[in-house]
């Protein structure tokens, strides 16, 4: 158990990298595949974790430099747990919305236009579809809705983002 921890500690970045990106391939697999369209704040929490690949991919990049001597970076792992925090508040308010425990945003109850030229959207010819509702529940699974299992998702990641910022003495870089 001890080896374990140590191990995802000490490339926490990595799992982070890989995480994130399982997360955004079952997102785009759930549109491009199971048909479920997503709302602007689902678009929202894959905005949240394309931020967390860009950091992970960074701070992984450095502890393969650094050929890993000093660990993984402890700013990048704070950097995480913030990120992947603020994924889980937007995946709660989302949560919170769809469970309708308060009201969202306008943003989510408007329309696209798929008008074929410009023409027909300044005539009024172009076809309107309404975008996905964030009030709507797609897909749920357990009783729990999508947004509620990426709340849980990213909570569970940015618990794991502060115990790799605290790592084991030997994971630090070396004192002087």
């Amino acid at each position: 158990m001890r080896a374990t921890y140590r191990l995802l500690t000490r490339w926490w970045t990595a799992f982070a990298l890989a995480a994130s990106l399982a997360l955004l391939g079952a997102a785009h697999a759930f549109e491009r595949f199971g048909g479920l369209d997503p709302c602007n704040l689902c678009l929202k929490q894959r905005e949240v974790y394309w931020g967390a690949v860009v950091v992970a991919a960074l701070a992984t990049g450095w502890h393969l430099i650094s050929r890993g001597s000093r660990g993984t970076p402890r700013v990048a792992a704070f950097l995480l747990a913030l990120v992947f925090t603020t994924g889980a508040i937007t995946a709660i308010f989302h949560m919170g919305g769809e469970m309708k425990w308060w009201a969202l945003p306008a943003t989510c109850m408007g329309g696209t236009v798929d008008a074929s030229s410009a023409v027909d959207f300044m005539l009024g010819t172009g076809t309107v579809e309404p975008i996905v509702s964030c009030g709507d529940v797609a897909w749920r699974f357990a009783g729990i809705s999508m947004a509620g299992w990426n709340a849980l998702i990213s909570v569970a990641l940015a618990g794991f983002s502060l115990l790799a910022a605290k790592r084991p003495k030997d994971a630090r870089a070396p004192r002087n």
